[in-house]
């Protein structure tokens, strides 16, 4: 999976994520169109993740 693909809108699945991983701000997952790359980059650096787990943990929410 290349892209992040949302089963809901951002703003759901920000507070989702915010909940799930209580470290992370809205500056963290600040999200324009076409630049999920650099979010990926952001949560795996904050939360020591693979962004192929993040993506995973993402489309389950």
């Amino acid at each position: 999976m290349t892209k992040l693909k949302f089963n809901g809108s951002w703003n759901e699945i920000k507070g989702k994520l915010k909940q799930k991983y209580a470290q992370l701000t809205d500056d963290d997952l600040l999200f324009a169109e076409g630049k999920d790359e650099e979010v990926l980059g952001r949560l795996q650096q904050k939360l020591g993740e693979t962004k192929e787990n993040l993506r995973e943990t993402i489309a389950k929410l």
